[in-house]
């Protein structure tokens, strides 16, 4: 067989696809402000992806080098699409069964406006901790915080700024988050080490983010006044058949991925679950759905079928609630899925052509300090979640990268991994066109350059793994008997 021989990119054509991509995607923002995620950012992807195939086969690869990349790239984000597609049906079954509009019920009944954002980001925190999973989390939980928010009058992208914060400090410390294992694997140390590790720069990120919250819950002038909540709880109450029992299901998916069943097959449990109970409990919710006093198994299957897969709406005398009983399915995740899709095209022709690897090599020559390493590292992985769109090759690549760099200069591998998740996992979603970004955008119906601002935790990791690095961590770190800081 012939060998292939491939020119090595020199950086200005590594950075020729990216600077295309920056380009385009700031001019959409310009023009199309909220809507740039609805099209445009899909045909930029698409552009930028062109741009780099044609850099590409300057470097002698041809299509089948380049396809090759992009399957792979594509079918690494397969177990996301999916998991949005259960999602959309999950929402859809979840509101027709009552179960969403409870935790709106009973959440009105316990919280206040002043506390309401400081307690989203301590809720999301727990249960990402206990189930491993900011997406399942956001998606269930938070969706029940996001109609609480909005009934006490919050701003949407405030609300989800909270629900991220908190999901994702939970989903970076928890022992069963994928990529908490997965970047002490890249970096080549174990798991509760790069826990303890953590904990140094993510208590005082999530500190600083609950003290925020708590001002902003404090500082805000909610238009919800006790009349104006409880007339929603009571349109509510009227509206559906309101009980603990319907608590009963997200008990069990979260049951199910505390005994590490996949997220898929449980989200799909769950959306099951959901479609049974709406069955039993919501009978009058399914007649309205489907305009009809008949009863009969055609209006149940048909109006369950269509909460799984399209747009349905529950209709209240309150204007304020119909804002919060409507869900898209599976069919509202579309968009989301088609822009994951571009994303991991232009990742995947980036990726196998080798100018991502181009561009993070020149960074590395660049850095002297462990302060430098640091942050370069932390930039790396930005770099990644802009350009791979894609928080596991955000952690994964960086941590191959830089693993050797480490430990040649004497720091200690949990130093490397704790840097991959500050950077890497928080990141991702603020990202639009990254799989997490999208995913969230998606799911809580809010655009992610709307709910970046309030996503404090996110914004302040990065940060705080930097300034650590420069004041605390020394080059002899890993030889000390407390591996993660040495102090002279």
């Amino acid at each position: 067989m012939e060998q292939k021989s491939y020119k090595t990119p020199s950086l200005l054509q590594a950075l020729i696809p990216v600077s295309l991509l920056i380009l385009l995607l700031a001019a959409n923002v310009f023009i199309f402000g909220d809507d740039a995620t609805y099209g445009p950012n899909q045909i930029a992807l698409i552009l930028a992806a062109a741009l780099a195939g044609i850099v590409g086969v300057n470097l002698h690869y041809n299509w089948d080098d380049m396809q090759e990349g992009i399957v792979q790239s594509i079918k690494s984000s397969l177990p996301a699409i999916l998991i949005l597609l259960l999602i959309g049906s999950l929402s859809g079954t979840w509101l027709l069964s009552g179960i969403v509009p409870s935790m709106i019920y009973y959440g009105l009944g316990i919280m206040t406006p002043k506390i309401f954002l400081f307690a989203t980001v301590i809720i999301c925190a727990i249960a990402s901790i206990a189930i491993g999973s900011s997406w399942t989390t956001i998606a269930t939980i938070g969706i029940a915080l996001l109609g609480i928010g909005s009934a006490l009058g919050f701003d949407k992208p405030m609300i989800a700024g909270a629900i991220i914060s908190g999901a994702y400090f939970g989903d970076k410390i928890s022992p069963m988050s994928d990529t908490t294992n997965l970047a002490p694997a890249m970096a080549g140390t174990d798991l509760f080490t790069h826990i303890r590790s953590m904990m140094f720069t993510t208590v005082p990120s999530i500190i600083i983010t609950l003290i925020i919250f708590l001002i902003l819950g404090f500082q805000h002038s909610s238009n919800a006044d006790a009349g104006n909540i409880e007339a929603i709880r009571e349109s509510i109450d009227q509206t559906f058949n309101i009980t603990p029992w319907l608590f009963l299901v997200p008990v069990m998916v979260i049951g199910l991925i505390l005994k590490k069943v996949p997220a898929i097959p449980a989200l799909l449990i769950g959306t099951l679950l959901g479609g049974i109970f709406a069955w039993i409990f919501q009978p009058s919710v399914i007649q309205q759905v489907a305009g009809t006093e008949d009863f009969t198994w055609v209006a149940p299957y048909s109006v369950l079928m269509k909460s799984m897969f399209t747009e349905i709406s529950i209709t209240t005398e309150n204007t304020q609630v119909n804002e919060l009983l409507t869900s898209s399915g599976m069919e509202g995740m579309l968009n989301t899925i088609w822009l994951i899709m571009c994303a991991m095209i232009f990742g995947g022709i980036m990726e196998s052509t080798g100018l991502l690897q181009r561009i993070t090599a020149a960074i590395i020559s660049k850095v002297n300090s462990v302060g430098g390493l640091i942050s370069a590292t932390a930039g790396s992985c930005l770099f990644f979640n802009v350009t791979a769109s894609d928080q596991y090759l955000s952690i994964v690549v960086p941590g191959r990268m830089f693993a050797d760099v480490y430990r040649n200069r004497g720091i200690a591998p949990e130093v490397l991994s704790r840097t991959l998740e500050d950077s890497g996992t928080v990141t991702s979603v603020l990202i639009p066109w990254n799989t997490c970004g999208a995913y969230q955008a998606g799911v809580l119906s809010v655009g992610t350059l709307a709910y970046l601002p309030y996503c404090f935790f996110n914004i302040l990791s990065p940060f705080v793994t930097i300034i650590f690095g420069y004041l605390f961590v020394k080059p002899d770190a890993a030889k000390k008997a407390e591996p993660v800081v040495a102090v002279d």
